[in-house]
């Protein structure tokens, strides 16, 4: 009885079929419905760009970190070319986030992409003749993000400011 009428219909006390206005019904909802979809979207795809980039960084770092025991030389274990050896394998790793830049430890990093640091540390730990190397790597995703901060003030209070990396090899 109801399936002739064109629009959603209800009969009135006299079996007559009254139309019903529900026109800008959808666009309302739409518009309930679409912010929060977008918001629930763009914070998935931030914070798996924050994750991918946060392993990247640690990847780099002991790749680093192997590359600078691997390497051989007759100098003595905290020989700069270690350290050189060490940003020459991490540069092509974290290349995806900006030209990555290797500075000395006391240096700061620039604002502008990675940076890679390695420190050579006489002892290990307290009590041990080992000697070590730290390599760092850090990204500065408060002044870099990989993708455009929404909000304002409201969503870099989510974010992290800075990433980063960091892996440590004893010498022999």
């Amino acid at each position: 009885m109801y399936n002739n009428y064109k629009y959603a219909a209800r009969p009135n006390l006299r079996g007559e079929a009254k139309s019903i206005a529900q026109r800008g019904v959808a666009a309302i909802e739409f518009a309930l419905v679409f912010p929060v979809f977008f918001i629930l979207l763009y914070g998935i795809i931030t914070y798996v760009l924050i994750f991918v980039a946060q392993q990247s960084l640690t990847l780099a770092a002991e790749e680093g970190a192997r590359a600078a025991l691997r390497y051989t030389s007759t100098g003595s274990p905290t020989d700069p070319a270690r350290g050189t050896a060490a940003c020459n394998t991490v540069t092509p790793l974290v290349s995806w986030l900006g030209s990555a830049i290797c500075s000395s430890p006391p240096a700061k990093c620039p604002t502008t992409g990675p940076c890679v640091q390695v420190t050579y540390l006489a002892t290990c730990f307290t009590g041990s003749s080992a000697q070590c190397i730290t390599v760092n790597v850090t990204y500065p995703y408060g002044t870099q993000p990989l993708v455009p901060l929404l909000g304002g003030a409201l969503m870099s209070v989510a974010v992290p400011t800075k990433l980063g990396g960091s892996a440590t090899v004893q010498i022999d």
